[in-house]
């Protein structure tokens, strides 16, 4: 007699890693491609749709600068969400981290800062919004360290608290009384926008991301505390007995992951939109969760998924435009990435054997 029996890959291959992420684009391709077959009809429609997702966003005369706008916000809250996944401390909250950063980012540019003309207005309100979002990080922080609430509860909570708490403002209080009664608020001074890099249309946030990338790969991978981040997330309880405090490392993790968030809030608003509005993020923060996985919690490797996940969102939105494929598609194609992804992450690190009873 036979059995069938699951057991777990005592050594993983490094290049299994890099697998597991190029199978789930592969299954999530190939699902996409038989969703659209089936939504237009045709199988020329499909192939079409392919062509039209993978080089116009890519292409310099076509839509790479907007790739790359997109790109900015992808890869910091993608970096964000690297560190505490690191130490398996689940944030879903990177989304209200970056609203929050956009929030206070809108309160320096029209209100504290609107007649301060100088060459610091910038940086300041870069800092107040990455101020923002280490607060509103450090909240589950403190809650997870001290009373050990569930910090994938406490973050999607905040999501919505920073998300009505921005639609209040721009319903009330913030709102353009001049902007037709669209949600939105007045334009920023222009000394308050981010520069940008000649007729490009590309901003210096560029510049602030890949630095980030930088500073995060030091931290995790050249400092003790990126090894005690590791630590912590191997084994919590061998942390605490080797002396490290596990306690102050997820609030400040948490508040380092929440200040990236809420960066790419504050470079968005200065940068690309110039004001606050209704769904000015299209889920930067959400998506932010798939790139940390897909990037196999490299921040390197994050810089190129951000730049993909960038065109996807500008590719998505030329089929909206030629084809009129619903742009939700872009969140059906997110949504089997990360199921592909935990789906082969099983099937990777287990093995079936077939032993003897």
């Amino acid at each position: 007699m036979y059995r069938v029996k699951v057991e777990k890959r005592l050594e993983i291959p490094r290049y299994f890693s890099v697998l597991i992420s190029l199978f789930s684009i592969t299954i999530s391709l190939i699902l996409m491609g038989i969703t659209i077959w089936a939504t237009t009809g045709k199988f020329s429609n499909t192939l079409e749709a392919y062509k039209e997702m993978f080089s116009w966003p890519f292409i310099p005369e076509c839509g790479l600068s907007d790739t790359i706008q997109k790109m900015i916000p992808l890869m910091l809250t993608g970096l964000g969400l690297t560190i505490v996944f690191r130490m398996r401390i689940w944030n879903i909250g990177a989304e209200g981290q970056l609203y929050l950063g956009a929030m206070a980012t809108t309160w320096g540019a029209l209100f504290l800062l609107k007649d301060f003309q100088n060459p610091l207005v910038v940086p300041i309100l870069l800092i107040l919004g990455t101020l923002a979002g280490a607060f509103w990080g450090a909240i589950p922080g403190v809650l997870k360290a001290f009373l050990n609430l569930d910090e994938i509860v406490a973050t999607l909570m905040l999501n919505y608290i920073a998300y009505y708490w921005v639609n209040y403002l721009i319903y009330g209080p913030w709102k353009d009384p001049h902007g037709y009664n669209f949600p939105l608020t007045a334009i920023f001074p222009e000394h308050t926008w981010l520069p940008s890099i000649g007729d490009t249309g590309i901003h210096l946030g560029i510049f602030i991301a890949f630095g980030m990338a930088v500073i995060v790969y030091i931290l995790m991978n050249k400092t003790r505390w990126g090894f005690d981040l590791k630590v912590i997330g191997d084994n919590e309880k061998a942390a605490k007995y080797a002396g490290i405090n596990t306690k102050k490392n997820i609030i400040f993790a948490m508040m380092l992951s929440g200040a990236l968030a809420g960066l790419a809030g504050a470079i968005q608003m200065l940068g690309v939109q110039h004001r606050l509005q209704h769904g000015f993020s299209p889920g930067y923060g959400y998506t932010g969760i798939i790139i940390a996985w897909l990037s196999r919690l490299n921040p390197w490797a994050a810089i190129l998924v951000s730049f993909l996940f960038g065109g996807l969102i500008v590719g998505s939105e030329q089929l909206q435009i030629i084809m009129r494929i619903p742009i939700s598609l872009i969140n059906v194609l997110q949504g089997i990435i990360l199921l592909s992804l935990l789906a082969s992450e099983t099937i990777f690190r287990y093995r079936i054997r077939i032993v003897k009873r």
